[in-house]
Formats: C-alpha cells, sequence, structure tokens
C-alpha cells in the first residue's frame, strides 16, 4: 500500500509545480509599420502575425520599439502576465508596460512593442530594459533583464 501511495505522490508533484517557463533571449529593434504587412493583409486588409504573438502598448500603432521575446515553457500558461519595463536613456524614470498573455508550451516568440506615442522616436534606443512573466496568481515563472538594468546605480556623494 505505501509504495503506490508514494508511486501516485510521485507522479503528481511535478503537476502542482508551477511550469518552467524560460526567457530564452530578448532582442531590442526598432521596427515601422510596413515590416509587420504581408502579402495576405493586402488582400484581406486583417494583421497577420504567423507564429508570432505581436503585443502592443497602442494597438492602433505600429510604428515603434519591439523586444522580441523568445521564450520556452514545459507546459502551457494560461492567464500569465508579461512584463516589459524600460528606461530610457538620460531619464532614470522607469516606463511600465503590462501584458496578458497566455504562454504556450514549447518555444513562443512575443513580439512585445512599445508603440505610437509611448515610445519616443525612431532613433531612441533603451538604455536598459527588462522582461519579467508571472502566472496568474503573481508567482514570477522567468526574468530577463539587460545587462545594464543589473548595474547598480551609482551612489550619490
Amino acid at each position: 500500500m505505501l509504495p503506490r501511495f508514494v508511486t501516485a505522490l510521485l507522479l503528481t508533484l511535478p503537476a502542482l509545480a508551477p511550469a518552467a517557463v524560460t526567457v530564452v533571449h530578448v532582442w531590442p529593434t526598432q521596427r515601422s509599420a510596413d515590416s509587420f504587412r504581408r502579402i495576405s493583409e493586402y488582400v484581406d486588409g486583417t494583421e497577420n502575425s504567423g507564429r508570432e504573438t505581436v503585443l502592443r502598448t497602442r494597438p492602433e500603432a505600429r510604428d515603434g520599439c519591439y523586444f522580441l521575446t523568445r521564450t520556452k515553457a514545459d507546459a502551457p500558461v494560461a492567464g500569465a502576465t508579461l512584463l516589459l519595463e524600460v528606461v530610457l536613456p538620460g531619464s532614470p524614470e522607469v516606463h511600465t508596460y503590462p501584458f496578458s498573455v497566455d504562454v504556450p508550451a514549447g518555444r513562443r516568440v512575443f513580439q512585445v512593442g512599445v508603440t505610437g506615442t509611448d515610445w519616443p522616436d525612431t532613433q531612441t534606443r533603451p538604455a536598459a530594459w527588462r522582461v519579467t512573466i508571472r502566472s496568474a496568481d503573481g508567482a514570477l515563472l522567468a526574468d530577463s533583464p539587460s545587462f545594464l538594468w543589473s548595474v547598480p546605480a551609482p551612489k550619490a556623494n
């Protein structure tokens, strides 16, 4: 009886643990509205994002700075929050952009865009950034900061 219980317990424990999600890599880049147009959009007028999930701070605007975020998940995570935090050059202020997402099992590409009036211009590059993914209950699933995000601020004299 005890061996069966132990076996059943060992088999159910992984199901109780939160799904393992990894942010494989993040690439910030500027993108224009035209870079998202595909041939099918000229035919039916609707945006076709292919196998990528496109998230924008201003859904009506496509121009902006995108953080191409590659993820890998052991199991699907419904109702997660992808949080993008960005610091712009010349200002210590952190701009925070939350997105509700469903992270599918396997590999996925999220095009996370700070678009429209949320991004200053095409010449501005982020000084530092961090992408965080949290489960529906707020548990941290994955975190990927830029190098400068983790550098401590200089001490004031």
